[in-house]
């Protein structure tokens, strides 16, 4: 009989699950989604880079991580503004030396109040747009030259399952989120030559620690969301830690430029 050789014709990389070493950058991180995924980055090897408005808040996560044994960074940034992303970059080449990993997980959501589109205020539209979608423009380019170089990176986006529904009364919300999946196109384009990958995450409603305005997510809307999910139950953060954390290995370096939701079934529904 013949010797099976189907194993050693696929590369090692095809089945590397690790992010072992791997310094992970996760915006937004002082609390809600984007704690648990610093937390759990860490927990599995990485090194978690917990980068927050809030320095405090930065580095009570970043306290959780090390307690626990694990390996952070905090730093504080204002992902709205590019001079304080490409400062929070350079400190971590400073003390790492690279980017392995960006999960571009800031955003504005639970302070927001639902308004019809046309009594947004303009300097709140324009907040959500630079915070949601320049942030995340400001953050892939910070880190897109390192990654080239190396030949290695992973770019995570973090959109939301009201681009498929159309969500109304959050038109900017909406708005900025859907943006997210065309970037996340065209770094796919661009940097797929150069061994990096671009994809986005779009998550249901997630529950969190993080306070929301009272007229946003009432209890009602929140189990009508989960009456309309394949698996109903509240969406927690720890819900979007496999498929984040395996986009960020080596195994996942034929993925890119695609939008996954992580929603229990929700959008399945439309």
């Amino acid at each position: 009989m013949g010797t099976n050789n189907i194993d050693s014709a696929v590369p090692a990389e095809a089945r590397d699950f690790s992010v072992k070493d791997r310094v992970v950058l996760v915006t937004g991180s002082g609390q809600g989604i984007g704690r648990e995924l610093a937390r759990q980055f860490a927990a599995a090897g990485a090194i978690a880079v917990v980068a927050d408005l809030s320095l405090a808040n930065s580095e009570n996560v970043a306290k959780e991580i090390k307690d626990a044994g694990g390996r952070a960074l905090a730093l504080s940034v204002d992902v709205s503004k590019k001079e304080s992303v490409d400062t929070m970059v350079t400190a971590i080449e400073k003390e790492f030396g690279r980017v392995d990993v960006l999960v571009n997980n800031a955003s504005i959501f639970s302070a927001l109040v639902k308004r019809p589109f046309d009594e947004i205020p303009a300097n709140e539209w324009q907040k959500v747009m630079d915070v949601n979608v320049n942030g995340v423009f400001f953050c892939a380019a910070a880190v897109a030259a390192g990654m080239r170089n190396r030949g290695f990176g992973r770019i995570i986006n973090i959109s939301s399952a009201s681009v498929h529904r159309g969500t109304k009364n959050y038109l900017h919300y909406v708005t900025s989120k859907s943006a997210l999946i065309g970037m996340t196109n065209s770094l796919a384009r661009e940097l797929g030559p150069h061994g990096v990958t671009a994809n986005c995450i779009r998550p249901g409603t997630v529950a969190t620690e993080v306070a929301e305005r009272a007229a946003s997510l009432t209890a009602e809307i929140r189990q009508r969301n989960i009456d309309l999910q394949c698996i109903p139950r509240t969406i927690v953060p720890s819900d979007l830690v496999g498929i984040t954390m395996f986009l960020a290995t080596p195994a996942a370096s034929f993925i890119t430029g695609q939008t996954i939701a992580c929603d229990g079934g929700y959008t399945h529904s439309f």
